[in-house]
């Protein structure tokens, strides 16, 4: 049996907390949740765990065998250091890694440094039609040579604070929201990123908000154009007002054999009941020779996605740590990996705010 303890047990949190219920082998020994609401939702999905009341209070407690990070995006260094100085455990954090590229290094330090296994949670790589989709890119496409990315969504949710409407806790919507798809990019392209640039605001949502005299500065649209040291294009096209779609994400790579796409779902709780039942998620092959779509249904467990709202991918990528932590897997998404992606976000954000095109 292995004993998470989880840092931070907001929505994210309560997510990660649910789906580590299903893995059979794995239960939450203890939780450190410093918003009285949030953590007593935590406490009624883990009534096993112990509740203490500092990062410090949950390396003490001598059974735990990994530690899960979910607090929000600007205090996860902080930990990371804290942990490292103090009890080095397994762990997973959410993304993005960091906010700033001031904290470029400090992670830098952590990734040559840190005597434990540390997976960066990047869920998307696990939602079963984009892994289904990266499976077969190459043999559908004849070797990619361009990928467009799109999330058609809602707009942020509500979390603690309000961090997540603020560039400074946050880091920024296409750090925060999109070093997702920065990370999809190199691993569907298997390359590295030359230069970027962008386009992005905030036009529709939170406009009307205001927290302690602050209104938001979080972009709720973007587009992103990315070259590759292997002469491939990337383009991703955020919109967070159109969860109207009936589809959230749409990925497509083509290349000289033909094309690839995957369609994924929103969240299964967000869908309408009277629209009837929620769409199932694709994958859509379409050949240039010979010519003929072809459209498989990858569907997915539905008490995973009752479990998350990522399509079942949390579930999936914890089953994969835990194979880590049991010394049967090696770690997919790197502390290097979740770096280059906040590194993305970073310089699409600056090329967004100069209009200037950003070499990394």
């Amino acid at each position: 049996m292995i004993n998470y303890g989880i840092i931070g047990a907001g929505m994210m949190g309560q997510e990660h907390i649910r789906n580590i219920r299903l893995l059979g082998d794995a239960r939450v020994a203890a939780i450190y949740e410093p918003d009285p609401v949030m953590a007593e939702a935590a406490r009624a999905l883990a009534p096993e765990a112990i509740f203490v009341d500092s990062v410090e209070a949950v390396l003490d407690q001598s059974a735990l065998d990994c530690l899960l990070i979910a607090s929000p995006n600007h205090v996860h260094v902080d930990q990371m250091e804290a942990i490292a100085a103090r009890r080095p455990l397994p762990m997973m954090v959410e993304k993005p890694l960091f906010t700033t590229s001031e904290q470029a290094e400090r992670v830098a330090r952590l990734a040559r440094n840190y005597p434990a296994p540390v997976w960066v949670a990047m869920e998307y790589r696990y939602m079963p039609p984009i892994a289904m989709m990266v499976d077969r890119a190459d043999a559908a496409t004849g070797g990619i040579r361009m990928l467009s990315l799109r999330e058609h969504r809602f707009p942020f949710l509500d979390k603690v604070g309000a961090w997540n409407r603020f560039n400074a806790t946050s880091g920024g919507t296409l750090v925060e929201k999109c070093c997702h798809f920065f990370d999809l990019m190199r691993l569907i392209l298997r390359a590295e990123p030359v230069r970027v640039s962008a386009s992005g605001g905030a036009d529709v949502n939170h406009r009307a908000e205001e927290y302690d005299g602050r209104q938001p500065d979080i972009w709720d649209n973007a587009f992103v154009i990315v070259d590759f040291d292997g002469g491939q294009r990337a383009m991703l096209e955020l919109c967070m007002f159109a969860e109207g779609a009936r589809y959230q994400e749409h990925l497509s790579a083509m290349g000289p054999a033909g094309k690839i796409e995957a369609l994924v779902p929103g969240p299964t709780r967000f869908w309408p009941e009277a629209l009837g039942p929620a769409p199932v998620p694709q994958v859509i092959l379409s050949p240039r020779n010979p010519k003929g779509e072809q459209a498989l249904d990858v569907p997915v467990d539905p008490d995973l996605l009752e479990a998350g709202d990522h399509n079942g991918s949390t579930f999936y990528q914890h089953q994969r740590f835990l194979r880590v932590l049991q010394g049967a897997g090696d770690v997919e998404v790197t502390l290097a990996d979740g770096a280059k992606a906040v590194a993305m976000g970073l310089a699409a954000q600056r090329a967004a705010e100069t209009g200037q095109v950003v070499t990394l």
